[in-house]
């Protein structure tokens, strides 16, 4: 579970005490750890996963430790029914269901915009039905396509390469309208990049860094597409629940405001897979081997991402809480005991 300092702690847990929400895509990576940390907060939690991408074993532990503050639905986020059942009395909707990765989208463009955009409507609705206070948005830095400008700023017009990127764009329009429509407060934030324990690497659409930490303890090279000079903005998992319960917290009406959340730092995918490299060596890991393979560059993947996290600051009191480094050495740290329990290879 991720940790969140006291101070912070106390400043929300008076806010979530005993208040019901609902986190869509709660047996996923992101959403998971929110469900942790709400729970850990007083929450009541009603979480709505399909498992497509995810499974239930994270989830289910918890309702073993406390069933009566928390709901499991197996459902889609396109089935109205299993929406209602889980929004049902939520006060906060958390919506981070979707089908992740600019790769896949580009291998199932028609799959990705029915969930990502059909199905930010309908928990829209959903919400808007249980006369929810807000819905916090999960969305993201590829919005920002390949602008050349950096650090990347919300007044910047999308341009997405996606149809991932599309699907999340047109998810924040769909939110705006209907804060402006129907009086439904929302706000959508734009992850840049967010990497942690329990992200999974068991997929050829798996993120750079479990893909990179899987290779390297396992005595493989990691991949690089391209010459490696591509750069993100890697926000620990931390970082990103923390600027979610901030969200989800705010007393003021927020109206469809767009909101970065990264870390204002970036990386080149070599400086990371030389960092990874170096940190599993520090383990002790046998046979790590560092030279990164290349492989041809992929559609759809945009040249630099970098936030700037000014507007998220002013209006949330959002601060990374966890550098890059750290954040590399606690992933590294699970992805290592992870293989030791599991014998992965």
């Amino acid at each position: 579970m991720i940790k969140l300092p006291a101070e912070t702690v106390a400043a929300l847990r008076p806010v979530y005490d005993g208040r019901h929400v609902c986190v869509t895509g709660g047996a996923g990576f992101i959403g998971g750890h929110l469900v942790d940390a709400l729970h850990a907060l007083g929450a009541s939690v009603a979480v709505i996963d399909d498992l497509s991408n995810s499974n239930a074993a994270h989830v289910a532990e918890l309702l073993e430790f406390e069933p009566d503050r928390l709901k499991f639905v197996h459902g889609s986020i396109l089935d109205e029914r299993a929406l209602a059942e889980a929004a049902d009395e939520a006060s906060v909707v958390f919506h981070l269901a979707a089908v992740g990765s600019v790769q896949r989208s580009i291998a199932q463009p028609q799959r990705t915009w029915t969930v990502n955009a059909t199905g930010t409507l309908r928990v829209l609705e959903a919400a808007r039905a249980a006369r929810a206070k807000r819905v916090v948005l999960a969305t993201s830095s590829s919005a920002y396509g390949d602008t050349e400008k950096l650090p990347k700023h919300e007044a910047m017009t999308p341009r997405p390469l996606s149809p991932y990127a599309a699907s999340k764009v047109a998810a924040e329009t769909i939110a705006g309208a209907w804060s402006r429509a129907y009086g439904l407060d929302t706000v959508c934030l734009r992850y840049f990049n967010v990497y942690g324990p329990r992200q999974s690497a068991e997929s050829e659409y798996a993120a750079v860094i479990p893909a990179f930490a899987k290779r390297l303890l396992t005595g493989r090279r990691p991949i690089i597409y391209g010459d490696g000079q591509r750069s993100r903005d890697f926000t620990f998992v931390t970082n990103a629940v923390l600027a979610t319960l901030l969200a989800g917290a705010k007393d003021q009406p927020l109206a469809g405001l767009v909101l970065n959340v990264g870390t204002g730092k970036r990386t080149s995918i070599l400086e990371l897979a030389e960092q990874m490299a170096a940190l599993a060596i520090e383990g002790d890991e046998a046979g790590v081997a560092a030279e990164p393979e290349h492989r041809a560059e992929r559609p759809g993947d945009i040249r630099d991402s970098l936030a700037d996290i000014a507007l998220a600051r002013k209006v949330l009191g959002y601060e990374p809480l966890v550098g890059f480094r750290q954040g590399l050495a606690d992933t590294l740290a699970w992805c290592r005991a992870d293989l030791a329990s599991t014998g992965g290879g």
